[in-house]
């Protein structure tokens, strides 16, 4: 946070899983269905990938990112299958800090 310039009195994190250098954040499982400020930055996040990915879908025509939103819908699968993987695609779900 210190590289941000911020010092909150609190960080609350959507999960089990705390990121180093944030030894004093609270990991709640569930939290977006448990604490207020998790489910608004969790809305957020979902609004501003949601824009990323109708932008992406100009970028990657027949992936269908516009309509899936990059979930792991039949329709993605097949467009993976018929095309190949996109630069955008994840190829691990290893988390990497």
């Amino acid at each position: 946070m210190a590289a941000l310039g911020l010092d909150p009195a609190a960080v609350r994190i959507d999960g089990n899983a705390r990121p180093p250098g944030l030894p004093g954040a609270e990991c709640l499982v569930g939290g977006d269905g448990r604490d207020d400020a998790i489910a608004a930055a969790s809305i957020l996040a979902k609004v501003i990938r949601d824009r990323w990915m109708a932008a992406f879908d100009d970028r990657f025509p027949g992936y269908g990112f516009a309509g899936h939103k990059g979930y792991g819908t039949a329709a993605h699968r097949d467009a993976i299958k018929r095309l190949g993987p996109s630069p955008i695609h994840r190829r691990s779900f290893t988390i990497k800090w």
